[in-house]
């Protein structure tokens, strides 16, 4: 049966969990030669050793390497260290991020105040993660179980687990913790509810709250967030007046997944995307007014575009999000922060879902515990199948309709049969899905302007996203995972994703055959981001080595 046990064959143990130290300065690592290093040309990789030189504070750096790199980045592990003379003494996490801000600096003529105490904020939040890890057990749904898996975060992230607040305040609800909790439970007078998209929508969870007063309808709220607005004077007013009532925390229990806000209730089979007024990693996590429209309008748009999809690719889908709810005081605050996106849930699937990050995780045991994944032959036929159900419908989804999908690590679920064999893709979060602005331009013209600036992208813009999460993101960390359990594979497994990305190109396709050329692949600069402190949404890339050339 799926996910009973180690496949037997199926390559080294895992891992052991990581320190908070080594995982910090694993992460600081990847970014720092992705970013800066490589880009400069200095890198060299010797034996079992990667030697990367900082020019500009005059320092050299060593780790190791666990092979030579196939893909579009190096596999690095311990022991960290630093050139001293003749010789090579330990390099902490610690010392790694002060070389590296000193680099920074140096190389972009401004100080960052803020980069330490992020990454000192990442590597605390990841020591409370494994502690409070460690007393619970792992949870019987194997999906919420792939979901609550992400114990390092984002390989290519200096601050992967930075989330503002103290550890107190957040680990009920952080997913690392394999936590559950029951939301919190607004009744909200009809006369100041607003709701878009499909009123229904809201029916099964509402069935599953508590009785709601006549004129009233429930708003579901997550408890961290309730408590961060509950000073805010427009709610207050609310309560007295009767607009609002607070009926508590019950109801279905609910599972943090990945993204952390948005949680999982299995027993309505839907997720309620719901606000965090706090920095988690990259930005503020809320649901601006612009996302709340925005998810209800570009919902609306995909239905044709993935009913077709579905059609040609293996029944892929795209989990819809059909309705949004949150309530209308003087204060738009309260209108964001307590505004909630519903998701479609799992339950229709044609197997077991298992998020794509999990499989990637250097800690984990997910793809070793896969049935097919015991020789290496069934690898290579795992990997075609994989490949094939995520490649496929995303290159077709911008090629053929200018939709610009984004199926990083986190944004994908792999349905498995019961041998781990992949049979379908289910894709999600339109928040970071958008439009090729000039090809729907008729269909945003009609939309308010923030809401049509959020759905879109120009052209360049777009590819570049895709290429970054579909390759460089998704790809490249589970063709890497694999290569853990099979090293002798790893050149193999990118010969078959070409022969994918080939039956998708064309003549009339110039991105395509450019890729396939070998131009190099944009790498997104979290390093460089968090540096300037820009937006996500303004991240650049760096290029990175193409593996399809």
């Amino acid at each position: 049966m799926l996910l009973t046990g180690r496949a037997p064959g199926a390559g080294p143990a895992p891992q052991t969990v990581p320190d908070a130290g080594t995982a910090t300065a694993t992460a600081l690592l990847n970014c720092l030669v992705r970013e800066v290093a490589a880009p400069d040309r200095q890198v060299r990789a010797e034996g079992a050793h990667l030697t990367v030189r900082l020019p500009r504070v005059g320092v050299e750096l060593r780790t190791g390497l666990a092979r030579p790199p196939a893909g579009p980045a190096h596999r690095l592990v311990p022991p960290y260290e630093e050139r001293r003379g003749a010789r090579w003494i330990p390099a902490d996490w610690r010392r790694l991020a002060d070389l590296i801000s000193g680099e920074l600096e140096l190389a972009t003529g401004h100080a960052n105040p803020e980069f330490l105490p992020q990454v000192r904020d990442s590597h605390t939040a990841l020591t409370a993660i494994l502690a409070a890890r460690e007393q619970r057990p792992a949870d019987a749904d194997v999906f919420l179980e792939s979901e609550q898996s992400l114990i390092a975060g984002h390989r290519f992230h200096p601050s992967p687990k930075s989330r503002q607040g103290d550890p107190a305040d957040w680990l009920p609800y952080a997913p690392e913790a394999r936590t559950r909790f029951r939301p919190h439970w607004l009744a909200v007078r009809e006369d100041v509810l607003v709701e878009a998209g499909d009123r229904a929508a809201f029916a099964a969870l509402e069935a599953l709250g508590p009785d709601a007063p006549a004129g009233y309808r429930l708003l579901p709220a997550h408890p961290w967030q309730l408590s961060l607005l509950s000073g805010r004077t427009a709610l207050q007013r609310a309560e007295r007046a009767g607009l609002v009532r607070d009926l508590g925390e019950g109801g279905p229990e609910a599972a943090p997944t990945s993204s952390i806000r948005t949680a999982y209730l299995p027993d309505a089979d839907t997720f309620c995307k719901f606000s965090l007024d706090v920095r988690i990693t990259n930005c503020v996590r809320k649901n601006a007014w612009y996302e709340l429209e925005g998810a209800v309008a570009l919902n609306e748009l995909l239905r044709p575009v993935f009913a077709a999809l579905g059609v040609r690719f293996d029944g892929c889908v795209l989990l819809a999000e059909p309705a949004y709810r949150s309530v209308a005081l003087a204060d738009r605050r309260l209108y964001e922060g307590l505004g909630v996106i519903l998701r479609q849930g799992v339950r229709n699937l044609a197997g077991t879902p298992l998020l794509a990050g999990a499989l990637t995780d250097p800690y984990g045991t997910f793809l070793r515990r896969l049935p097919v994944l015991s020789c290496a032959e069934g690898a290579l036929a795992w990997w075609d199948a994989y490949v094939r159900r995520v490649v496929r419908p995303v290159l077709h989804a911008f090629l053929s309709y200018g939709v610009v999908l984004e199926p990083h690590l986190q944004n994908v679920l792999i349905v498995l049969d019961d041998d781990g064999m992949p049979v379908q893709t289910a894709f999600r979060d339109l928040e970071g899905t958008k439009l090729v602005a000039d090809r729907w331009a008729e269909e945003l013209a009609g939309l308010p302007a923030r809401v049509r600036e959020g759905l879109s992208y120009d052209s360049a813009r777009g590819w570049n996203r895709v290429v970054y999460c579909l390759l460089v993101n998704h790809l490249a960390e589970v063709a890497a995972a694999l290569a853990d359990l099979y090293p002798e594979l790893e050149t193999h497994l990118w010969r078959v994703t070409r022969a994918h990305v080939e039956d998708c190109a064309d003549r009339d396709h110039p991105e395509l055959r450019a890729l396939l050329a070998g131009v190099p692949l944009p790498a997104k600069a979290n390093l460089r981001a968090r540096w300037a402190r820009t937006a996500d949404r303004g991240a650049t890339y760096v290029p990175a080595p193409n593996p399809l050339a």
